[in-house]
């Protein structure tokens, strides 16, 4: 996803180049120092948001999301980008459809599980022939025995289904759910991070008005 957001009323771009060498690199520097100074905030705002919208746990996937000066280049003014290496974050700003197959692991929403853990659970299952599908209420259910030898793989889904059903001990043998097969996944818009950026515009604009008027 990305979102381009201009405001006015500092000077003109185009007549950057009209201006002296000197001025140039002066006025070149005074925006950089700008997007600096008030880019922190910006993402800081972007940050607390994605953290609520999301519930996120991991610091790492907050942190993701930066702000960058792009000023190597002289003879263009420069730009300040606040995004995310995160391929698929923004499907969370705009809402929209996830085409599958896919499997959904069958946890309590608060029970995060990570993509690759989660491959991982499965090809484990897999390899020990411990995965078959059953039909339930027109899904597609993949189950696992509770065996000892997968006692790893479905710790997190034995505590799940002991949640679901009351049971404090699961028995050998017994089938727990592990995950559903879908075709597509609708998402809705949970993230305004351009909002965010959007209401920042006139601090950002006033750092870079404070920047420029210092002598």
């Amino acid at each position: 996803m990305k979102l381009s957001l201009t405001t006015a009323g500092l000077f003109d771009p185009r007549e950057f180049r009209a201006w002296t060498a000197e001025r140039q690199r002066d006025i070149h520097a005074a925006v950089a120092r700008g997007f600096r100074e008030s880019g922190h905030e910006v993402v800081t705002q972007a940050r607390a948001q994605m953290q609520s919208a999301l519930q996120i746990r991991r610091p790492s996937f907050v942190k993701s999301l930066r702000a960058t000066v792009w000023d190597q280049r002289p003879d263009r003014l420069p730009a300040l980008r606040i995004g995310s290496r995160v391929p698929w974050l923004g499907i969370h700003e705009q809402g929209g459809v996830i085409s599958g197959p896919l499997l959904i692991p069958l946890l309590p929403e608060h029970h995060r599980i990570g993509r690759k853990r989660f491959r991982a659970i499965i090809d484990g299952l897999m390899r020990s022939g411990n995965a078959f599908f059953i039909q339930k209420g027109g899904q597609a259910i993949l189950m696992a025995e509770n065996i000892q030898e997968n006692d790893r793989e479905l710790a997190r889904f034995k505590r799940a289904e002991r949640g679901r059903t009351g049971a404090k001990r699961l028995q050998r043998g017994q089938e727990i759910p592990v995950a559903v097969l879908v075709k597509r996944v609708s998402l809705k818009k949970r993230l305004d991070l351009e909002g965010t950026v959007r209401r920042n515009l006139p601090r950002i604009a006033d750092a870079i008005r404070r920047e420029l008027n210092r002598k």
